[in-house]
């Protein structure tokens, strides 16, 4: 008999990719999606769609009522840093409040595990680098706020009612589904790589690079880029340390990449210039965020499968020369 997972926010980026993966092992899924800012077209053949916001609690009740479930992966939220910063109470609400609805019905329906989304917008400005899981926290904005408030909750879901829970804290995911069923498409696009690529294919104006003089070797941020279908992988890794105890993981690949070398990996990929201008800071950027997934590695042999930036580009310019309008066309 397949297990069962209900997937919220299975129509965006990172969990249709999810979704993917759970489908390729055989596994019955359910998304629940309010779509506003996921695809329809994202949910793969053989996956069931519900249509429903985590603002209404009989409309979780309903889908989770269809259980038992084996797990729920929580990737629902609002996820763009800056607008958190000029809608914090929104953004608590909005990411804290649907969390704990959802959370308080995982709990009334026996749900006994529980995989989030969490995020490196945690640890702010760290003092070190790689970030590991003892890095202080210290949100630099009301979204990584969220995310923590989420965390401390699970901590007491788990001390409470017994339910096990993974805290998956995310870099920067990239790329596309190497077969090319999913890809990224937000609106508006706010990630380096689709900007650069879109820059370069003709389909905006050029990118801004904002700031040429950070404390790191061309002058501009490094971040750490972790391709899609290998942080589903590492869902499904921490998702089977839950038969033991309840896990918290940064996922990245301890490699960082300047927004330079981002430029040059899609112009050596694609073999065209990606028109660029230099622009101030941005304020709150810090110059380098980069992970250490020592952790995941040493305790469940989780490995990057796609983990060159060139790899990752080569997947995602994949994707975008193919649809050309994103899951509209």
């Amino acid at each position: 008999m397949s297990r069962r997972f209900l997937v919220t926010g299975g129509a965006g980026f990172v969990g249709s990719h999810l979704v993917a993966a759970l489908l390729d092992q055989g596994a019955e899924v359910v998304v629940f999606d309010n779509l506003r800012t996921g695809h329809r077209e994202a949910v793969l053949p053989g996956a069931t769609l519900v249509t429903g916001a985590l603002e209404d609690p009989d409309a979780i009740a309903a889908v989770l009522a269809q259980g038992p479930w084996h797990a729920v992966f929580h990737f629902a939220a609002l996820s763009l840093v800056g607008d958190s910063m000029r809608d914090p109470i929104g953004y608590l609400s909005a990411n804290v409040g649907n969390g704990l609805r959802l959370l308080e019905a995982c709990v009334k329906h026996g749900v006994p595990r529980f995989v989030f989304s969490s995020t490196a917008a945690l640890f702010g400005t760290p003092d070190r680098m790689p970030i590991d899981e003892e890095t202080a926290i210290d949100p630099g904005s009301p979204y990584g706020e969220s995310k923590w408030m989420m965390e401390r909750t699970l901590g007491w879901a788990e001390r409470i009612h017994g339910m096990r829970s993974a805290c998956l804290r995310y870099f920067n995911a990239a790329g596309a589904d190497p077969q090319g069923r999913l890809g990224e498409d937000h609106t508006p696009e706010t990630h380096l790589i689709p900007l650069a690529i879109d820059a370069m294919l003709g389909r905006r104006a050029e990118l801004a690079v904002f700031g040429t003089d950070y404390d790191t070797p061309d002058g501009t941020c490094i971040r750490d880029y972790i391709h899609v279908t290998d942080l589903a992988a590492a869902h499904l890794a921490a998702l089977e340390q839950l038969d033991h105890a309840s896990v918290t993981y940064n996922l990245g690949t301890a490699t960082g990449h300047s927004v330079l070398e981002v430029i040059q990996s899609v112009e050596r990929v694609s073999r065209r210039p990606v028109p660029h201008r230099f622009a101030p800071r941005r304020p709150g950027d810090p110059a380098r965020l980069v992970a250490s997934p020592a952790r995941i590695m040493r305790e469940t042999g989780w490995q990057p499968r796609l983990a060159t930036l060139d790899d990752i580009v080569a997947t995602a310019l994949a994707w975008r020369e193919a649809h050309p309008r994103g899951y509209g066309g």
